[in-house]
């Protein structure tokens, strides 16, 4: 096995984990929500990408963008509508409005559309390879590590460096008090799953581009594996978001290299059992007590 090989693979697999769980460890840091309506957002974004590309005749990022903004449109009507009226609800009543928010979405997909799998063209992204060290290494990756990697660092600037990033901050730490320094707490949460959207829709289409074949149900298994990712990486945590996303991606890569790909998804669920197990906070995350 090139393990090299391997590795590479595991990154661009990993980078769709990662942005997929960024969405969830925002939301979850800002309400304390496990929205699983998520993964039916990177399942739209990956169709809204694929009719980008060949009913509107876009290129990758042309599409890429179009996906993202109307996925943030997409998030924020999920948010006002579904949750936005469950903010002091119990968790057990958000968390069902979310499975049912899920179901609706891809539910409503197949009945305009059916269930039909679509394809991506094959030259959306180029289709050159180059070795290093013997293993070959395709431009696709490359340039979806590129994409990834901006995402992550526009993120990271939008959180620590504007305005909305400290409101954002300071509702995850205290709301009530946000409220009192006269933060505006509705459009804050609005815009966490605006921009948690945005990214899962990007995750779409970059999914699409690289796997090809997409359908109305093929959000949900990789939303769950971007949930755990989040959980071990530590829920809440961004760095922990992504770090989770890219051990998740390379640990399936290498199991299914080794012989046991039909462990591949069982794989993940061996993750979440241990890390609930052995450090329940995550990599990332800190030991919180709550009062009940």
């Amino acid at each position: 096995m090139d393990w090299l090989q391997q590795l590479f693979n595991g990154i661009s697999l990993g980078s769709i984990y990662a942005l997929i769980a960024l969405g969830y460890t925002m939301v979850y840091g800002i309400i304390k929500l496990i929205n699983f309506a998520h993964g039916d957002v990177f399942m739209l974004g990956a169709f809204v990408g694929f009719f980008a590309i060949t009913r509107w005749e876009m290129g990758f990022i042309p599409a890429l963008i179009t996906a993202m903004i109307v996925c943030a449109i997409i998030g924020v009507i999920i948010e006002r509508v579904a949750y936005k009226r469950l903010r002091n609800a119990t968790r057990i009543a958000a968390l069902t409005t979310a499975i049912g928010v899920s179901f609706l979405i891809e539910y409503t997909m197949i009945f305009f559309r059916g269930a039909t799998p679509e394809a991506y063209p094959k030259n959306v992204l180029p289709e050159k390879t180059i070795e290093i060290l013997g293993a070959k290494l395709d431009y696709k990756i490359i340039f979806i590590l590129i994409v990834t990697v901006i995402l992550m660092v526009l993120l990271q600037f939008i959180v620590h460096k504007t305005k909305i990033g400290k409101a954002m901050r300071a509702v995850s730490y205290d709301a009530d008090a946000a409220k009192l320094m006269g933060i505006n707490v509705d459009n804050t949460i609005s815009a966490t799953f605006a921009i948690g959207s945005a990214l899962a829709g990007a995750a779409g289409v970059i999914f699409g581009a690289y796997y090809t074949r997409i359908d109305p149900l093929m959000g949900v298994l990789p939303g769950l594996k971007a949930f755990i990712a989040a959980v071990l990486g530590g829920i809440g945590s961004i760095p922990g978001a992504m770090v989770g996303g890219f051990i998740l991606g390379i640990v399936e890569t290498i199991v299914s290299a080794v012989g046991y790909s039909l462990w591949r998804d069982a794989a993940a669920f061996i993750i979440l059992i241990l890390i609930l197990l052995l450090k329940p906070a995550g990599l990332f995350g800190k030991n919180i007590r709550e009062k009940v």
